[in-house]
C-alpha cells in the first residue's frame, strides 16, 4: 500500500494544516456546512497531527494499559459559514501536553480568501488521557516526547 503523507496534512513550526473539502453530505438544505461537521473536521485535524508525530490511537488503546483521549471541554466560535465545494484548512496547535491534559487551539479557514484568510471557526479544546474505565491517566512519556518540539513551537507563536 502506498503511504499518502499529504492525506494527513503536514506540520510546520508546530502548526498542523489539514485540507478538507466540503461535500454535499456536510451541508444542510441550504448548502451551508452543518455546525456539527466543523467538530468532525477539527477531530480529523487533532487525530492527523498525532498520527504524523507517531502517536496512534489504536496502539494506545491496545497497549499494556488501555488509554484513549476524551474531550473534557471546548470553547467554540462559529464565525462565518462554509459552503458546499469549499476547500477548507484546519489549523491545529497543541499548546500544552502535561500530566493527563492536552490543550489544543484550532482554526478553520477558507484558504481561497488569500493570505489574510478570515477564520470560519475557532476552538479551544481541553482533552484528557483516560484509561478504559474513564479515569484520568498521565500521558505516556513517549507521547509527551513525540509532541514536545511541536508543542514548544506552537506555544512560541
Amino acid at each position: 500500500m502506498t503511504d499518502w503523507p499529504d492525506l494527513a496534512g503536514h506540520i510546520e513550526k508546530g502548526v498542523h494544516r489539514l485540507p478538507v473539502r466540503v461535500y454535499y453530505e456536510d451541508t444542510d438544505f441550504s448548502g451551508i456546512v452543518y455546525h456539527a461537521n466543523y467538530l468532525k473536521f477539527a477531530e480529523r485535524g487533532r487525530s492527523d497531527f498525532l498520527r504524523l508525530v507517531g502517536v496512534r490511537h489504536r496502539e494506545l488503546f491496545d497497549g499494556e494499559q488501555a488509554l484513549a483521549f476524551a474531550i473534557h471541554r471546548m470553547e467554540i466560535d462559529f464565525m462565518r459559514p462554509a459552503r458546499i465545494d469549499d476547500l477548507l484548512e484546519v489549523e491545529t496547535r497543541y499548546v500544552r501536553a502535561a500530566g493527563a491534559r492536552l490543550e489544543i487551539e484550532q482554526t478553520i479557514t477558507r484558504p481561497a480568501d488569500g493570505p489574510d484568510a478570515l477564520p470560519l471557526f475557532k476552538a479551544k479544546v481541553m482533552a484528557a488521557c483516560i484509561d478504559d474505565g474513564g479515569r484520568p491517566r498521565r500521558l505516556p512519556r513517549a507521547v509527551v516526547e513525540a509532541m514536545a518540539s511541536h508543542v514548544a513551537a506552537a506555544a512560541q507563536q
